[in-house]
């Protein structure tokens, strides 16, 4: 059996950064990350590889390359948790103990629960940005496009970056209506299982009036069942408030299709879960409810915050810094406060950089209002937040927080 001081599982974006960020902190730290993948992708760029922005490969980087100096890295996943013990068992089986660990495991995307969307994805017009495999595809469909309507769908939630299934229909929009007679046998519908088009009121005005001024359909309360290749059809289960459930069949040209999204199985069926298969974590020390040296950050936390890179920011120094205090024996104050930030792209050249936290506040990083389209959000969307991702964030660097401290947005 192998034993580490603190045991990270998961080498994404959250398991990177909390690893380097502790290794910063305290270089003798004996500290394992337990990571099967070879390549690690940024994945808020594959928006802009299926907009025709990005290649995929500007959004790879080997994840040997990440992997900070003096961390032991198992190159193996996780099959088993048994906090009770402080054990983790690997897909190899090995049994690795520790004295405190940090789940990092990101979420699984569940395709096969839309009927017929696996056998569909990637030929036909449909396609996804959530897939290495397939974003690439998204630029293919939209560039082949000829009419009829082009379909975007969003799940119900919590999915990784909110924002990112109307992000593409957006971009999409765009691309369509550079031809203008191709614009006028196309329609644009965002398909979404939410009751509105974005959960944070300060940011769902200036989307809805995006909107409005591009003429895209939007359906609200449609949950996307089946994908019916041979006819291209979508078909919806729409259930409003106050109505009884229905079917609605949409033909479609193109179809993006933003997959449910879960817990991994071996979480969810783990000690560690909460009903709703997350870890259970408290919302604001991300330290287990049960288990005080288990920690949890990313998209795995059972935390009610939006699940986005940004927030992987906010959440690290946190968890450090109570986690070192739990291995001196002592408890930590760090205090998360549901940070997130989602660059919402509402065209080529334009972004409304919303970030709020859990009580659904603006908290820009700008002495700007947040809530306009702006083309200086979409140069940071761009350009600064890749480079922040790879050579800050990665590298635990502090969370640059506000650029301009202090300052309220400017009206």
């Amino acid at each position: 059996m192998g034993h580490h001081q603190v045991l990270v599982v998961g080498g994404g974006a959250a398991g990177i950064t909390v690893a380097a960020r502790l290794k910063r902190l305290r270089p003798g730290l004996d500290l394992a990350l337990l990571e099967p993948s070879t390549d690690h992708y940024y994945q808020p760029g594959w928006t802009l590889v299926g907009a025709g922005v990005f290649s995929l490969e500007q959004t790879r980087r080997p994840e040997a390359s990440l992997v900070p100096d003096g961390v032991t890295w198992i190159r193996e996943g996780a099959a088993g948790f048994d906090p009770a013990q402080n054990r983790v068992t690997t897909t190899a089986g090995q049994v690795l103990s520790y004295d405190a660990l940090v789940v990092a495991t990101g979420m699984k995307l569940c395709w096969d629960a839309i009927k017929g969307l696996p056998e569909a994805l990637g030929q036909g017009g449909v396609c996804s940005n959530y897939s290495k495999d397939h974003a690439a595809y998204t630029w293919e469909a939209i560039q082949n496009f000829q009419g009829g309507n082009a379909v975007f769908t969003c799940p119900p939630m919590p999915i990784k970056c909110p924002g990112a299934p109307q992000k593409i229909a957006y971009l999409a929009d765009d691309a369509i209506k550079r031809d203008p007679a191709l614009a006028t046998r196309s329609t644009v519908i965002y398909a979404t299982a939410t009751p509105g088009i974005f959960g944070v009121p300060t940011y769902a005005a200036p989307l809805r009036e995006v909107v409005a001024r591009k003429g895209i359909d939007a359906r609200y309360s449609h949950v996307l069942t089946e994908v019916r290749a041979a006819s291209k059809e979508a078909v919806f289960s729409v259930k409003k408030e106050g109505e009884g459930p229905r079917e609605e069949v949409i033909p479609y040209a193109l179809l993006h299709v933003t997959p449910p999204m879960a817990a991994p199985e071996v979480v969810a069926q783990s000690p560690l879960a909460a009903a709703s298969g997350f870890v259970e974590v408290d919302q604001y020390s991300l330290q287990h409810a049960r288990f005080p040296n288990v920690f949890a950050i990313g998209d795995v936390s059972g935390m009610p915050n939006s699940k986005t890179a940004a927030a992987v920011r906010g959440q690290a120094p946190v968890l450090v810094s109570n986690l070192l205090a739990q291995l001196d024996g002592g408890k930590g104050s760090g205090s998360y406060d549901g940070y997130s930030c989602c660059p919402l792209i509402t065209g080529y050249g334009k972004t409304i950089m919303a970030e709020f936290n859990y009580k659904q506040e603006p908290t820009p990083s700008f002495p700007l209002d947040p809530t306009v389209e702006r083309w200086s959000m979409w140069w940071v969307k761009v350009n600064l937040l890749p480079w922040l991702y790879w050579n800050r964030m990665l590298k635990g660097a502090d969370h640059e927080r506000r650029f301009i401290p202090g300052l309220p947005a400017a009206r």
